[in-house]
């Protein structure tokens, strides 16, 4: 039975979405019958598409009862996570050779990395990357030769930035082939110590770039459950992975079998077979509903509560921060995932993974199994696990009980009653909090602010010896319309030193951390943001913050109605590392809370 708040905040996210969902769906609706595409281009324009590819898949391409399926690909090697890309293409056409359709790498996309940019200037392009990525894709697309889609990208914002492109072409069917993370090297909290370790000065940069690149060191996603790794259980909860695809490392064999399998599979969902499964119909109301259940659940990536909302509204989906905090209270964290514990996405997935996870949420009414999925109708076929047996892919029934109760648990005996993400609301606006991360004896934090406009001055400040008391560090200016909204997480190591000497501290800003943070409670996507004049632009030094994760409250005591906002001087954010190409992005961007998007602004789907 669902659980009645699961029933309830989904019924008020169609009832929302109504108006936009309906013309969204009317809109595929008109497109798929519209018929195969390829039947419509004209003598030339289907030579152009067929010139380049061998004369038998020519020749192939040329008929409108074969399915052609395109390939959007995020391949590049300097990125740990999509270097395995280079390989999928040509596992692909394999595999749509072998059930006699057709395969074309459509195009390609940017696919950044935040871990290589935190801390420079080029993070101030990350956010808006998402929004680049989907519009490649529908560049890539575009040419509407293709009658199912195949999305090859892992990280921060190329799995968004991919659905709301997929969510665009919805009338055809879609899969998202991961390649999966790289195995464990050096654990994550000695990698944390070695973080702080070098913030207080105590080693030189020689020892801290050695525990890195033990950290990060194979092809693979990183193995901590940062936003790659949320993308990962989300495409899978929301029925856009095969089942069990999320978490096999790469280079096994059950990788390239999933690959494949996956290209079959998404081939037979298209309008020239029986099982028509466009993607339109895969983004539901509902699928949304699991995928934050299942975000709380885990404890998974701040940056989520950001793209799920564009994400949705890519598919006429209007869904809130109220809705994310709502299910939050209802759904226990049953998962400990490095930053929330010690262990790493390998261990969670050796120790029963995404199939115990649904079947957990599933037995206790907390996600809903009437879904479309690329495996089939309902979620329950997520409780499924896939071995690689005889050359091939077959499914068995997944774990039921976890292996390690230090990483999983049952709804019955949670690792905390409430999910890993928590709305912040009060005179200071609306933010959100990685509640799971931060232990309950710094989930209240009531101090003196410390205004700061950039990263480097609260580092001055932090090397200056000025920070060594109970404060709240305001670090303002770093929303969408300011700076393009960059990741803030170089500071959790100077600040995790702040705590760990018994100081009170906290964060409060408008920008983003990564889904890494860490121990340190921050209230972070506050909206509405300085640079759109929000009550955080008028906040001074010295004046009293509460930090409530408990309550869900963020106020000051201050009057900051009678006063002026400030106003800095943002030009530094404005050229340099490409950022001079991005000047309409920030003029044009809407809030965080709904979705810090240039397709989304407030107001409109």
């Amino acid at each position: 039975m669902t659980h009645p708040t699961v029933l309830d905040v989904t019924a008020r996210i169609i009832e929302r979405s109504r108006k936009t969902r309906g013309a969204y769906m009317e809109r595929m609706g008109r497109a798929r019958d519209h018929g195969v595409a390829r039947a419509h281009l004209g003598c030339s324009n289907l030579a152009h598409a067929t010139a380049g590819m061998p004369a038998d898949v020519k020749d192939t391409l040329t008929r409108n009862d074969v399915p052609n399926l395109g390939i959007v690909t995020a391949f590049n090697d300097m990125l740990s996570a999509h270097q395995p890309f280079e390989r999928f293409p040509k596992l692909i056409k394999q595999a749509a050779d072998e059930i006699g359709a057709t395969a074309q790498v459509a195009g390609g996309v940017p696919a950044m990395c935040d871990g290589v940019t935190q801390g420079e200037p080029g993070m101030e392009l990350s956010l808006f990357s998402r929004d680049v990525i989907a519009l490649s894709a529908g560049v890539a697309l575009s040419h509407n030769c293709f009658d199912a889609a195949v999305f090859l990208g892992m990280c921060d914002k190329i799995a968004p930035g991919l659905v709301i492109a997929a969510a665009s072409f919805g009338h055809i069917p879609a899969i998202f082939l991961p390649a999966g993370p790289m195995p464990s090297g050096l654990s994550n909290d000695k990698k944390a110590e070695t973080r702080q370790r070098f913030a207080a000065g105590e080693i030189g940069r020689e020892e801290l770039l050695k525990a890195e690149m033990e950290s990060y060191h194979s092809p693979g996603i990183c193995t901590f459950y940062g936003t790659a790794n949320t993308n990962q259980m989300l495409m899978e909860v929301m029925g856009l992975h095969l089942p069990g695809a999320s978490f096999a490392n790469p280079g096994q064999d059950i990788r390239d079998g999933l690959t494949q399998e996956g290209a079959k599979r998404v081939l037979s969902l298209t309008a020239q077979g029986d099982n028509y499964t466009p993607t339109c119909e895969i983004l539901s109301e509902r699928a949304f509903v699991n995928g934050v259940v299942g975000l709380h659940a885990t404890g998974g990536s701040t940056n989520l509560a950001i793209h799920l909302v564009a994400m949705a509204r890519a598919a006429g989906v209007i869904l809130t921060w109220q809705d994310i905090s709502d299910l939050s209270h209802v759904t226990p964290l049953i998962a400990k995932v490095y930053p929330n514990g010690l262990r790493d996405v390998n261990h969670f997935y050796a120790a029963g993974g995404l199939q115990y996870i649904i079947g957990e949420l599933l037995s206790a009414g907390l996600m809903q199994d009437d879904v479309r999925t690329v495996a089939g109708d309902g979620l329950s076929r997520y409780t499924q696990e896939p071995k690689f047996i005889d050359g091939g892919i077959v499914w068995e029934e997944g774990a039921r009980t976890g292996i390690d109760e230090g990483i999983l648990r049952t709804v019955a005996n949670p690792f905390q009653a409430t999910g890993g993400l928590t709305q912040l609301t009060g005179n200071l606006g609306t933010a959100v909090i990685k509640s799971s991360a931060v232990k309950p004896e710094h989930r209240i934090i009531e101090a003196p602010a410390k205004v700061f406009h950039s990263q480097e001055a609260v580092k001055a400040a932090f090397k200056a010896g000025d920070l060594y008391e109970d404060f709240i560090c305001v670090l303002r200016f770093q929303g969408p319309q300011a700076n393009g909204m960059p990741e803030l997480h170089s500071l959790t190591p100077l600040l995790g030193v702040l705590q760990g000497k018994g100081h009170k501290v906290a964060l409060v800003t408008d920008g983003r951390m990564s889904g890494a943070s860490g121990k340190i409670p921050s209230a972070i996507h506050l909206s509405p943001e300085a640079k759109s004049g929000g009550a955080i632009a008028c906040v001074r030094d010295g004046d009293i913050i509460r930090l409530d994760a408990e309550a869900g409250t963020l106020s000051t005591t201050a009057d900051l109605a009678s006063r002026t906002p400030a106003v800095p001087d943002l030009s530094e954010n404005e050229t340099g590392i490409g950022r001079e190409l991005f000047q309409t992005f920030r003029a044009s961007v809407g809030p965080a809370a709904e979705g810090a998007s240039i397709f989304f602004g407030e107001g409109t789907v």
